[in-house]
């Protein structure tokens, strides 16, 4: 239908360049998914997942398995944004076809309603054109660190904790708490745990740096203002480092000692948690909240080793920056984001100077909008560089 044809209703709105908008949104999807590549892809691993003897290496089988489902989402994700957009056009034309205006507006209000849904489903799918690191699929490790500001820093860690796990709950991710140690007084001085969901490292990966907290203290006898600062790191979570790193058990140091705060009827009652020290490199891991030491030991091996790669890639990284000069980065050292709470609210991300004055939203896990401002700030950062 040409824009001259366009029904007339009540809606302000170019129905008719909406459609075509998120038809285009549609395809530039296809295009950046690859779906005739993972369609190709499908019917590679189909065969291959079905045959009986695929459970005879487990490891292999479990990634098979995980990368048909994955592709099997996305395939199934597109088909269905198609059947929704053709679904729309229908209504569109049954607007057109409306023998009277109850007719049309009942047909208009069906396809407003077609319209929003189909452009925020799009909206999220189009999150993952930002994805383009090795390791953005993956869970994460992260490790949350107080720092300046006393009993306020470490209260304002263990803030920042919760606000991760309201995050990641609202996401849908599964989330494991692996360590934590309380501070003196109040909050945490640490605390280390695991995001399971596809994509949790690429969406993580930028909350990476410092964040400040200024607020009235409720530690401070005045009630004067802190400013407190607490630092979140982020790793890839990789099952089996195996192939990237070699761990030498040689140069482990492993010390166990009594878990402490919740995690059950363990708890307490025998040196269960496990820290391991990488010699060489300095590196230590914690776990103290799997049931039985062994557990701990495994966990914390794991996390070792995802570390040990991690570094070893940003060693990588580095050698080859150096070949081309030095680069000064202008953030360096400094907060990534602030959270005011006095004398005024207000939340802003200093990389992207995205804000926000609902800090009470923020803290409890409504963080999307930042994530993905420093997402598309990076990528476009990437683009001009």
């Amino acid at each position: 239908m040409s824009p001259a044809e366009a029904p007339r209703g009540g809606s302000q709105r170019d129905l008719l360049a909406e459609l075509a908008g998120l038809s285009s949104r549609l395809q530039e999807a296809e295009r950046y998914l690859g779906i005739e590549a993972l369609r190709a892809r499908r019917d590679e691993l189909e065969p291959e997942v079905s045959r009986p003897d695929l459970w005879d290496d487990p490891e292999r089988a479990r990634a098979l398995s995980t990368e048909l489902g994955r592709i099997g989402d996305d395939i199934a994700l597109i088909e269905d944004l198609g059947r929704r957009l053709s679904d729309a056009e229908v209504l569109y034309e049954l607007m057109a076809e409306a023998s009277d205006a109850a007719e049309t507006r009942e047909a208009e209000a069906e396809l407003l309603l077609a319209l929003d849904d189909l452009g925020s489903r799009l909206g999220s799918l189009e999150l993952r054109s930002l994805f383009a690191g090795e390791h953005d699929e993956r869970d994460a490790i992260a490790e949350l660190h107080a720092g300046t500001g006393g009993t306020d820093a470490q209260d304002w860690c263990e803030m920042l904790l919760r606000m991760y796990l309201r995050w990641a709950e609202r996401r849908g991710f599964a989330v494991e708490v692996d360590e934590t140690t309380e501070g003196q007084e109040a909050g945490l001085l640490s605390a280390t745990f695991m995001v399971k969901g596809r994509f949790a490292y690429g969406l993580l990966s930028a909350e990476r740096g410092v964040h400040r907290l200024v607020r009235m203290s409720p530690f401070d006898a005045q009630h004067r203002r802190q400013t407190s600062f607490a630092s979140l790191n982020v790793i890839p979570f990789i099952e089996d480092a195996a192939g990237e790193v070699a761990i030498d058990e040689k140069e482990l140091r492993i010390d166990t000692y009594r878990s402490s705060g919740a995690g059950g009827q363990h708890v307490n009652k025998t040196d269960s948690a496990v820290r391991i020290t990488h010699l060489p490199s300095g590196i230590v891991v914690s776990c103290q909240n799997e049931r039985s030491q062994h557990q701990n030991k495994a966990r914390a091996l794991q996390i070792l080793a995802a570390k040990l790669a991690d570094a070893a890639r940003a060693e990588h990284q580095a050698e080859i920056a150096s070949l081309s000069g030095p680069k000064v980065d202008v953030a360096w050292g400094n907060q990534i984001r602030s959270y005011v709470l006095a004398p005024f609210q207000l939340v802003k991300d200093l990389r992207t100077q995205v804000e926000t004055g609902n800090v009470e939203a923020v803290l409890d896990g409504a963080i999307d909008e930042l994530i993905e401002a420093e997402l598309r700030r990076r990528r476009e950062s990437e683009n001009t560089s």
